[in-house]
């Protein structure tokens, strides 16, 4: 991952909201919303942007931005069935930055 993308990834994680939704998707189940059968087989582990503008409390515009720009930076992963749209953590992407500012981190250490 370049500067430039871990960069835009913390500028992703700076916002409250921003980075509790990452934390809510860790652990899906616990917004309590029920999948149909197709999203849990072909897209598991995503909940839908309704459910994460219930927990957040704020508007779904507002969230829907939230999402879009966490999705950008590689964070997360949207499908869309039908009029509703979910959303998945990227686990790799996620691995790939942890890595990079592990990396950058223990470079500077060093250096």
């Amino acid at each position: 991952m370049t500067n430039e993308e871990m960069l835009a990834v913390l500028k992703a994680l700076s916002n409250e909201t921003r980075l509790n939704i990452l934390c809510w998707l860790k652990e899906p189940e616990l917004l309590n919303e029920e999948l149909p059968k197709v999203i849990k087989e072909e897209f598991p582990g995503s909940v839908c942007v309704g459910s994460i503008q219930e927990k957040s409390g704020l508007a779904q515009s507002v969230i829907s931005s939230y999402l879009s720009s966490m999705q950008k930076t590689g964070l997360l992963e949207t499908r869309r069935y039908g009029q509703w749209t979910y959303y998945r953590r990227n686990e790799e992407a996620i691995s790939a930055f942890l890595e990079g500012i592990t990396a950058g981190l223990q470079a500077r250490k060093e250096g």
